[in-house]
């Protein structure tokens, strides 16, 4: 890579030399986590670590996000660096001395390392600002776990006028420390929400017959959804249905009027979802009408399919590599079916989000605990690498060897 392009040893320097203060911050937020689009504490947080920097920042209606602007010298184009800020609704069980001090509430996606990275980097940036041929908006996000934030602060306008690019990363203990990881096209599947109610008539458990069983019908629903995918929806392009929850009943020798499920829809690109979620609506009511029942289906449309841009991705490749050497960087040969409301920023602008590996040292990546568990803990010192990523990444994307 040109070394116009990236100043490879300014950046891995700085991000060992902020890792001091990413720790610290990190624990911050860790020991109180908050949950949903208002994070008061966390914005405070983030704001007194930006405190003192030249940056504009912006602010909307919706949620307690905000948008730092760092403007560079020259009036070239803008990239977009993400972080994202709320926890989970967990009760953490990790024995950290910063565990969190809220039950039913811990960092359990590495959210708390997302922002303390940026913070992190926005400082390194705003420190090495005539290097910087354009702007920098450091986009640090709430309600990223199903409350839609991304999508909220895009309405609100901060992203306006949008960014010629952007990226973003996502920590995981599940690989080694230190190592990045994407792909272009589809990284992250859809995500829906499925409510099924199934409605019958109540009676005696002893006289099934004088009565409509919503529970077998219930049963057969789940099982029919799994053929649907299967018969119906290509390996290639695929959907994965996952009934978690079925509730049906007070005691033992009633038979309900009815009974309700609770599940997920995954996809990977917007054709296969609009054809599992009419296939989902199809057989529960026909499986239903088969058996003298009715079936109501709702299913909540969430965050779309997180799709990588080629140049970006490819730009995210060669710097990672231009950091730290062939073995930084790896290409995912398959999606994963979680999913990222960073896909609403994609949807707007050629970007891309990679994979950042942190697994605990002494641990082995392939079994310690995985994201979102009560008992995920992460190496603090990959965030030095994550710090100098973002910086390399905002220079490469500046830079004029990347057509968009």
């Amino acid at each position: 890579m040109n070394a116009m392009i990236i100043d490879a040893d300014t950046w891995t320097r700085a991000g060992e030399a902020g890792l001091a203060e990413a720790v610290r911050l990190r624990r911050a937020i860790h020991l109180e986590p908050e949950l949903g689009l208002d994070l008061p504490k966390t914005t405070a947080k983030v704001k007194a670590a930006l405190a003192g920097l030249p940056l504009e920042i912006r602010e909307g209606p919706s949620t307690s996000g905000l948008v730092a602007i760092l403007r560079g010298p020259a009036n070239g184009r803008t990239v977009l660096l993400r972080g994202d800020m709320d926890a989970l609704p967990l009760t953490e069980d990790t024995g950290l001395d910063y565990c969190s001090e809220y039950p039913g509430a811990m960092h359990a996606c590495g959210h708390d390392t997302h922002v303390a990275m940026l913070a992190g980097a926005a400082r390194v940036l705003c420190e090495n600002r005539e290097r910087l041929p354009g702007s920098v908006m450091f986009m640090f996000q709430p309600g990223e776990e199903g409350w839609h934030g991304a999508r909220f602060m895009i309405e609100d306008g901060l992203l306006d006028p949008l960014p010629d690019a952007a990226f973003a990363l996502h920590i995981s203990p599940n690989m080694p420390a230190g190592v990045f990881a994407g792909r272009t096209g589809p990284l992250l599947a859809s995500s829906d929400k499925l409510r099924i109610k199934v409605i019958g008539a109540g009676g005696h458990a002893s006289m099934p017959q004088d009565a409509r069983d919503p529970i077998p019908v219930l049963c057969e629903i789940v099982t029919a959804l799994q053929t649907m995918v299967t018969r119906t929806i290509a390996v290639s392009d695929p959907a994965v249905i996952t009934i978690a929850r079925i509730e049906a009943g007070t005691t033992d020798n009633v038979i309900p009027e009815h009974g309700r499920a609770w599940g997920t829809l995954r996809t990977l690109s917007e054709r296969t979802r609009a054809h599992a979620q009419a296939g989902i609506r199809r057989v529960a009511e026909h499986v239903a009408a088969a058996h003298g029942l009715t079936a109501e289906v709702e299913i909540d449309q969430g965050f779309p399919v997180t799709v990588c841009d080629g140049r970006v991705t490819d730009l995210a490749a060669r710097t990672a590599r231009a950091l730290y050497g062939d073995d930084g960087w790896v290409t995912m040969t398959h999606p994963m079916m979680g999913a990222e409301d960073f896909s609403y920023v994609l949807q707007k602008t050629p970007g891309a989000m990679a994979f950042l590996g942190a697994a605990p040292e002494g641990g082995d990546y392939r079994t310690c605990c995985a994201l979102h568990s009560n008992r995920m803990v992460l190496s603090e010192d990959a965030m030095a690498r994550g710090i100098a990523m973002h910086c390399a990444m905002a220079q490469a994307m500046l830079g004029e060897d990347l057509e968009l």
